[in-house]
């Protein structure tokens, strides 16, 4: 199963530093709805789903390599922009550390797949958001290609949670 666009990704590129934008991207990175979190929630599902789901556990670990490839990407743009690829994000000058708590250890594999449809909508809307307040064409480029993939593991849980039903 493909589990990722078939456009390659535009080289992390900026036309210049810009840590607003770092801050901005370090949401995507490392924040609560992110990247990170994408990776770490994925590779769990894919442990835990493993005996009895053996076939959406593979496409779980599939998914959450192309998340930390995405992952891989936005922190050599953060660092592009100036920044720093902390696992965290600014807020109120002081640094939120990402941590555990941001994944959802629910083991139900109905819940399970409307958690991750769930984030990957949260994913794909903050991107959106992203994109627009980014004036910057090689971001810009990136982050398009990045939804792409989103939108096709959204499509993929959605399909899997209509065959579960």
């Amino acid at each position: 199963m493909n589990v990722k666009g078939n456009q390659s990704y535009p080289e992390p590129r900026v036309e210049c530093k810009n840590l607003y934008y770092a801050n901005l991207l370090s949401e995507a990175y490392a924040g609560s709805v992110s990247e990170d979190t994408a990776v770490h929630l994925y590779f769990y599902q894919h442990l835990i789903l493993e005996e009895d789901y053996a076939e959406i556990s593979d496409i779980l670990e599939k998914i959450s390599i192309v998340e930390m490839h995405h992952l891989e990407l936005l922190g050599q743009t953060i660092t592009l922009l100036g920044g720093t690829p902390i696992f965290g994000v600014n807020k109120n000058r002081e640094v939120v550390y990402w941590n555990g708590n941001n994944v959802n250890y629910n083991q139900n594999i109905r819940d399970i797949l409307k958690i991750d449809m769930d984030a990957e909508k949260e994913a794909i809307k903050n991107y959106e958001y992203t994109l627009q307040v980014i004036q910057d064409r090689f971001i810009q480029e990136l982050l398009e290609r990045i939804i792409e993939d989103e939108k096709i593991h959204l499509q993929i849980f959605e399909n899997l949670y209509q065959k579960l039903k």
